[in-house]
């Protein structure tokens, strides 16, 4: 069966960095569109980022556009979200998502996504 699972979070000061990764399992990792979203307590789950199947297409959230940087290993059937600078507000569960697609177009939906991991926190500390 398909498993996402994310690794990298933690506890960092604002201004900080950190790398999450998400290692896939049980899919064929390059044909698949995959995705970085965020939920903070008491709000919903919103999209950060998104790479195409060949990682030639990306796509972030206005909130982070500058900041974070996605890519993929497909050899390693591994994504990953650089975060740098990082702000208070991006304290969030971060998680992976999945969705087959050999299209450029990327999804900025968590309804289009099929898999998910089961995200890992990201603290951003004053």
């Amino acid at each position: 069966q398909v498993q996402l699972v994310e690794s990298g979070g933690g506890l960092v000061q604002a201004g900080g960095s950190l790398r999450l990764s998400c290692a896939a399992s049980g899919l064929t990792f390059s044909s698949y569109m995959m995705g970085w979203f965020r939920q903070a307590p008491g709000k919903e789950r919103e999209f950060v980022a998104a790479i195409s199947w060949g990682g030639g297409n990306t796509a972030y959230a206005d909130s982070v556009k500058g900041r974070f940087t996605i890519s993929r290993a497909n050899r390693e059937n591994t994504l990953y979200l650089q975060m740098n600078s990082l702000k208070l507000e991006d304290t969030a569960v971060y998680y992976c998502a999945a969705v087959r697609s050999l299209s450029p177009s990327l999804a900025y939906t968590h309804n289009e996504y099929d898999y998910w991991g089961q995200g890992t926190q990201v603290t951003v500390s004053s």
